[in-house]
């Protein structure tokens, strides 16, 4: 275990993360390299993801995975050979890029040798998380480290247990393109109880214009609801479907800065903005992105 690593004392210290989708929206570069492998600014998109689960305490960490995605593997395994390279040229500054990975956090694999759909993805981790709850995280779904969103739903669900599911507001004709949630307020701000989930609803059958967006919460409960839940919309097994057999579900209202990498456009601006904010980039890019926006507008 790195020194680094902070695991929770709490109740939650699994994470699981689907990583089995063939990426089709991204294709060729996703023919022979897995969608979660695809760089933001110098970090694959799903490094990011285990970053986010680590801070929160979450160092256990579940990767369901699928054909073909055995770079996720390499990627968080020892290079003993790069690494020997870069130990010879005195590299210290890459030497530590390239253990950074495999120094993360325990990870583990399963595979889902039939993909059906999310849920069918998150039962697959049953018997490794075991009678305990655990977060979801979403590869696709970049949460800033600045606005810790985990964090915040492992301290609701550990005071109220059930679940706990992120929203966030979206335009409402965009709704079909989500999970949408029926809420009640309570006391807290940005704290929701969840009365009902719909798979992508039509924008007029929309409960609210509250999103479900990758990161999720959950209370072991859900194994049994996906194992009595059949396919459900698009012919495959939703966790949208099983959160609604589930008594006790609360939501967090995120309001910060989330990047949508599993759409081409919404991941062209996650590295601008992310690279703009780098140190050691921003300067000389915010510079260029000037130029560059001035030349073609001007």
């Amino acid at each position: 275990m790195s020194p680094r690593m902070s695991p929770r004392t709490g109740a939650i210290s699994k994470a699981v993360i689907p990583a089995a989708g063939l990426g089709t929206r991204f294709l060729p570069a996703t023919k022979a390299t897995p969608k979660e492998m695809l760089p933001v600014v110098d970090k694959p998109a799903i490094q990011y993801v285990v970053e986010e689960a680590v801070a929160a305490g979450l160092w256990d960490v579940l990767m369901v995975t699928g054909r073909n995605k055995r770079a996720l593997e390499d990627h968080f395994d020892r290079n003993h050979e790069l690494e020997s390279a870069l130990t010879r040229r005195g590299d210290a500054d890459r030497l530590a890029k390239v253990r950074e990975p495999s120094d993360l956090a325990n990870v583990h694999y399963v595979r889902q040798g039939d993909p059906r759909g999310l849920g069918h993805a998150v039962l697959c981790a049953a018997p490794h998380v075991g009678d305990e709850p655990f977060a979801v995280l979403l590869g696709d779904d970049l949460i800033d480290a600045r606005d810790p969103l985990l964090s915040r739903m492992v301290e609701v669900q550990e005071r109220e247990g059930g679940s706990v599911i992120a929203l966030m507001e979206v335009d409402p004709g965009q709704i079909h393109l989500y999970g949408c949630a029926a809420v009640e307020t309570t006391a807290e701000s940005d704290v929701v109880r969840v009365t009902g989930l719909v798979e992508k609803p039509e924008r007029s059958a929309a409960p609210s214009n509250l999103a479900v967006i990758g990161r999720y919460v959950l209370d072991p409960a859900v194994f049994d609801a996906l194992r009595r839940t059949g396919p459900g919309r698009g012919g495959e097994i939703q966790l949208t479907d099983a959160l609604n057999r589930l008594d006790t579900v609360h939501g967090v209202v995120f309001k910060g800065r989330r990047y949508d990498t599993g759409d081409r456009a919404e991941y062209l601006r996650a590295i601008v903005r992310l690279a703009s904010e780098r140190a050691d980039l921003g300067p000389d890019f915010r510079a260029w992105l000037r130029g560059f926006v001035a030349e073609e507008c001007g």
